[in-house]
């Protein structure tokens, strides 16, 4: 009984700090996003920007902080050593939990852009959240279904525009775009209902990352696709935060963005047939990977280049 009492406190204090933090530094933004909404010339607007972009550094170092205060972690984590913070990347990760989020957000800070997602249009009215997302650059999509395209056929095209200019803005600053291409978090229950042919993984979706190459493609330096593995789970969100989360296993593979990966998902049939050939391969590979990092080893002795974090 004490053990869970002192798990849950530990939860409540961990949550506690988190929102805390976050409505601080949210609020924070409000006067730099005023002035970035006053301003429409290019460079104050980018040195609004940069200010932006210290203020989402000092959110997470402070998360971070947080983590490290209220919990003890081991962390596995190989594959940081080339990465820099002057360049553009896609990043692809496995998705299982929120806990994936703030685990990328640790092991990335300081070491490449500040990690940004492509978010559905409607989420720009979520109170305090929505200002902030829109003053990070959160490219905002506006997809449009094969059904709706089929009823208002003028609009085809018009979702791949949005996303263009959303990401019109990244050439002047480097940024780090996020994607979980399996589209929700992992659970038994999707897995069968999918039918995947993959262990430990729902089937990856290939159209938001298609969006990125066919928007943004020849501007990106290189992709880095993870894989994160909590052995002795799955874990909840607040599993995490209440302290029972003591292993975490994270790989990080940086792959070259080829000539082959660029082009139209959208209008081209035969580039999206290869496209989703190529990210079913590495799927496969990163579920054989997944399966030797959940294993209860020393992954020190099966991955190279492991080291705490």
């Amino acid at each position: 009984m004490l053990a869970y009492l002192h798990r849950k406190t530990i939860g409540a204090i961990a949550i506690t700090l988190i929102v805390v933090n976050t409505v601080f530094w949210s609020l924070s933004l409000f006067p730099l996003t005023f002035l970035k909404m006053s301003v429409p010339l290019r460079h104050p607007r980018r040195l609004f920007n940069r200010l932006l972009d210290r203020v989402a550094h000092s959110w997470i170092f402070c998360n971070n902080i947080g983590i490290r205060c209220t919990r003890k972690i081991n962390w596995h984590v190989s594959g940081l050593e080339n990465l820099r913070k002057d360049k553009w990347y896609l990043v692809i990760a496995n998705h299982q939990s929120w806990t994936d989020i703030v685990v990328l957000q640790k092991v990335f800070h300081g070491k490449i852009p500040f990690l940004k997602f492509f978010l559905k249009k409607e989420l720009i009215w979520v109170p305090i959240l929505g200002i902030a997302w829109w003053a990070f650059d959160f490219p905002f999509m506006k997809r449009y279904t094969p059904e709706f395209l089929k009823k208002h056929p003028h609009l085809k095209g018009k979702d791949i525009e949005i996303t263009k200019r959303a990401c019109a803005k990244f050439k002047d600053m480097p940024v780090s775009i996020m994607n979980f291409v399996e589209g929700t978090r992992f659970t038994g229950e999707k897995h069968s209902r999918q039918n995947s042919p993959y262990r430990n993984l729902l089937r990856p979706k290939s159209g938001g990352i298609g969006f990125v190459f066919s928007t943004m493609g020849e501007q990106l330096s290189s992709i880095l696709n993870v894989t994160i593995a909590y052995p002795g789970g799955p874990f909840k969100f607040w599993d995490f935060l209440c302290g029972k989360v003591r292993d975490i296993r994270v790989h990080v593979e940086e792959l070259p963005v080829t000539k082959n990966l660029i082009g139209d998902y959208v209008n081209d049939a035969d580039y999206r047939e290869r496209f989703q050939r190529w990210l079913n391969e590495m799927w496969t590979e990163k579920d054989r990977r997944m399966e030797m990092m959940m294993r209860r080893i020393d992954v020190g002795r099966r991955l190279k280049m492991v080291r705490p974090v």
